[in-house]
């Protein structure tokens, strides 16, 4: 069969090939399976259905009919596709059935056929699980491809699928998707079905998604997976008639590199050349936000491991930072936690207060390059160093989550090396396709290319 005329660059023009009679389900499977073996290597990927396994009925229809994902090894379950975490302590586990999202996937036409790796219970930025595979930057096999979604976003980099399925609770779409030059949005919490069956919903703070390589494929996502052409909420979607914006720019964060903080600076004149006004905001007004934000991240993390122990898991297998966080969590008296998660109404009101002033923040995404293999470990039990690292890296990702606001992030230019050089939109609850419509405005401005094909881009 020859190749189609315009090669499916993303899912969208992946399922128009499809649709179109210039490719089968099974010749699309067939071609994402051969792309994963060439890069194997990388590691994206930790389970994968047998090839004789049979595409899922409604593989056929919806809007992506036929087109191949991944699922990430952490999250709503898939059923057939084991969830593991990345841990020894849940290898037995044998796959439930389809959470609610897992069944808007499949209605959509996905045909999902394996699960990628993840850190052990998404405790790193990093992707390198005791249990294996290490998962590794498509980009630069040398760096980390982020965590906890880093399969996830390798298996997409890598152009083993076109998007996959991916979860954030303090950061786990979006630093893995900025590491790999690639779009991540976590949702409003809230948008996204989280039930049932699926109890790791971490007092809120996770949010479920994708990780795609355009923007145009998680607009498309949007009403597939949320149930509501608009999302679930009434107001404040999309651009105002005007198109005009007030668009808060925080570039002044000093632990960011220079040549991180100067994209931002980039991506504010490419929205200012559109048409939207630009305001700057001082780091210092994040500041109290931010705090709150990793206070209860630690907090929550570490009560849900000990609640996990104290279910029946046997958190004697895992790796030392996984028992330290349960120890921590189990020690924690309920005065703290309870100061902790009730900080979160005071910070989540500071941010909205913030968005009577402007209408979106641009800021950074990640504070450096990916750093090499390695530089999140997980064979000791300091857990607070963990955290600090992981703050360190992505300074501004989890204050989103713990508020509950959508954030975006995508490429926007290349550093001196060829990797990625990411920005972050962050929009009050219910903004998801706004920020996804100004993303597209800066995605217009062409300063990022894959520079590794989707299968059959290079048929």
């Amino acid at each position: 069969m020859s190749a189609p005329a315009d090669p499916p660059r993303d899912a969208i023009s992946l399922a128009a090939a499809i649709a179109g009679g210039a490719l089968t389900p099974a010749e699309a499977m067939r071609q994402a399976r051969a792309r994963l073996e060439v890069v194997a290597g990388l590691g994206a990927v930790s389970w994968l259905a047998p090839e004789t396994a049979e595409l899922p009925r409604g593989a056929t229809t919806g809007p992506f009919a036929g087109v191949p994902m991944l699922v990430k090894d952490l999250g709503g379950p898939f059923a057939g596709i084991p969830m593991r975490a990345g841990s020894a302590s849940l290898a037995g586990d044998s796959g439930a059935a389809d959470s609610d999202l897992a069944q808007r996937f499949r209605a959509a036409g996905f045909c999902p056929f394996g699960a990628t790796t993840v850190p052990e219970f998404g405790l790193s930025l990093s992707s390198e699980p005791a249990v294996g595979p290490i998962c590794r930057n498509p980009l630069n096999p040398h760096l980390t491809a982020g965590g906890s979604s880093g399969g996830s976003a390798a298996a997409v980099a890598a152009g083993i699928v076109p998007l996959a399925h991916a979860t954030d609770a303090g950061g786990s779409i979006r630093v893995p998707a900025a590491a790999c030059g690639l779009v991540g949005l976590k949702p409003s919490r809230g948008a996204i079905p989280g039930g049932p069956g699926f109890g790791n919903h971490l007092g809120g703070i996770t949010s479920e998604f994708a990780v795609t390589r355009t923007i145009r494929d998680a607009r498309a996502l949007w009403p597939l997976l949320s149930g509501r052409a608009r999302g679930p909420f009434p107001d404040g979607q999309v651009l105002p008639e005007e198109g005009r914006l007030t668009i808060g720019v925080i570039t002044d964060t000093p632990e960011i590199a220079s040549e991180r903080a100067e994209v931002i600076e980039a991506a504010a004149a490419a929205l200012a050349a559109a048409g939207h006004v630009l305001r700057p905001v001082p780091a210092r007004d994040l500041e109290t936000i931010r705090r709150i934000s990793a206070r209860a991240f630690d907090r929550i993390i570490s009560v849900n491991l000990a609640a996990l122990g104290q279910a029946g898991l046997d958190l004697s297998c895992c790796e030392p930072l996984t028992q330290a966080f349960a120890d921590r969590g189990a020690a924690l008296p309920a005065a703290d936690l309870w100061a902790a998660l009730e900080a979160i109404a005071p910070a989540s009101y500071a941010l909205w207060r913030l968005f009577d002033e402007v209408d979106l923040l641009l800021l950074p995404m990640l504070s450096t390059a990916p750093p090499p293999l390695g530089a999140f470990p997980t064979d000791h039990r300091d857990a607070q160093a963990q955290l600090a690292r992981m703050e360190a890296f992505a300074p501004y990702a989890a204050l989103a989550n713990v508020t509950g606001a959508p954030a975006l992030t995508l490429p926007f230019g290349v550093d001196a090396d060829g990797l990625p050089l990411p920005v972050q939109l962050i929009a009050p609850i219910g903004g998801d396709l706004r920020l996804l419509e100004l993303g597209a405005t800066l995605e217009r401005e062409g300063r990022w290319t894959h520079p590794i094909p989707l299968f059959g881009d290079d048929a």
